[in-house]
């Protein structure tokens, strides 16, 4: 835990996703806390939908060898579609675009070098070094929408409370790529959909990217006030 207490907005604006753990297990007792902090989550109709599978030492490690053979052999089996042209060929395909040159970039890889590129994005699968993953699975109730909000709500309030205690983590939609090989290893019924993982741990402060950092769009591009004057004055 921090030595001090920390303020919400602190918490919030320091939070970010880290690519690089150390090895060091977290205490159960924080863990625990993480988890319990997380269940206050809000869900439509109190549903509290979420199945929250949490793999460490040797599950995990067997489970990531699991995952990379999956990757070789291209067993993909996503229960939720993802592609990004699906983003178009506006702003969301080049916020995209713009993240994703940072990051490499960040790993002193050059867009020509894609090897070097899929060798990094392979290490999605090892969950960056991070000795524990959550991974975050949730009944289907109609299209499954607003479900997976309720599991998004969960997620966030999770990654704050790892904030919080002076841990880290990075949510990772690659991890729901390999949903059928994931259901296997932890025992999880079919009907438990695979939304993604959050891996986590201690930040390595001197890992792979780890001044890796990614700003925020000005609050006009995304928020329209309605007689809610003075909000956007001087916003940047």
């Amino acid at each position: 835990m921090p030595d001090s207490p920390r303020s919400f907005t602190d918490i919030v604006r320091s939070r970010r996703s880290v690519r690089g753990f150390l090895p060091d297990p977290v205490p159960a007792a924080d863990i625990r806390a993480v988890l319990e902090d997380a269940q206050r989550a809000p869900s439509n109709c109190n549903t509290q939908p979420w199945q929250v599978h949490v793999v460490s030492g040797a599950h995990r490690d067997t489970l990531s060898a699991a995952l990379l053979q999956a990757d070789r052999e291209d067993r993909i089996s996503y229960d939720f579609s993802f592609d990004q042209a699906d983003f178009g060929d506006g702003m969301y395909r080049e916020r995209a675009r713009v993240q994703g040159a940072a990051y490499y970039r960040s790993l002193g890889l050059e867009r020509s070098d894609t090897q070097g590129r899929s060798t990094a994005a392979l290490r999605n699968l090892g969950f960056f070094g991070a000795p524990h993953v959550a991974f975050l699975f949730m009944p289907e109730f109609g299209d499954g929408v607003r479900v997976a909000g309720d599991i998004g709500m969960y997620g966030q309030t999770f990654l704050l409370a790892l904030e919080a205690r002076g841990l880290a983590g990075i949510p990772q939609t690659m991890l729901g790529f390999y949903s059928d090989v994931v259901r296997e290893s932890l025992g999880v019924k079919p009907e438990m959909k695979l939304l993604f993982g959050i891996s986590f741990g201690l930040a390595d402060p001197e890992g792979p990217a780890s001044e890796y950092r990614m700003g925020r769009v000005p609050l006009a591009e995304s928020v329209v006030l309605h007689d809610t004057p003075g909000v956007l004055d001087g916003a940047h």
